[in-house]
């Protein structure tokens, strides 16, 4: 799994490429965690190279949500979903909780 992170003034790109299952979430977390550190709450997750999410990453993506909406400070968006974790996404309830976007710059826009 490879995580890379793109700042914007409103927010924060985060693209990850790979698979992200029980080995890889921990450091999937910490890469969401980081961009609380510096005070950055509305996060874009471009998810176009993304393989396999297991639930480990889902608890990830929900504990993000969690923190940023706490005090209205901000929210997690997803961008390019693959139809797979898509798929997996609505089995788990996820998809009222994330607002989706097909296209990464149209969810950072829309921030």
């Amino acid at each position: 799994m490879d995580v890379s992170t793109k700042e914007f003034k409103h927010c924060n790109l985060i693209k990850v490429n790979g698979r992200v299952d029980s080995a890889t979430a921990p450091k999937f977390s910490q890469a969401l965690d980081a961009n609380f550190d510096k005070g950055v709450y509305k996060l874009v997750i471009d998810m176009s190279g993304l393989e396999y999410m297991s639930s480990a990453g889902f608890r990830a993506l929900l504990a993000a949500q969690r923190n940023c909406k706490r005090y209205n400070r901000g929210e997690v968006l997803l961008a390019s979903v693959p139809d797979r974790i898509r798929e997996a996404l609505e089995l788990a309830g996820f998809t009222e909780l994330f607002r989706t976007y097909k296209d990464p710059l149209e969810a950072v826009g829309s921030l």
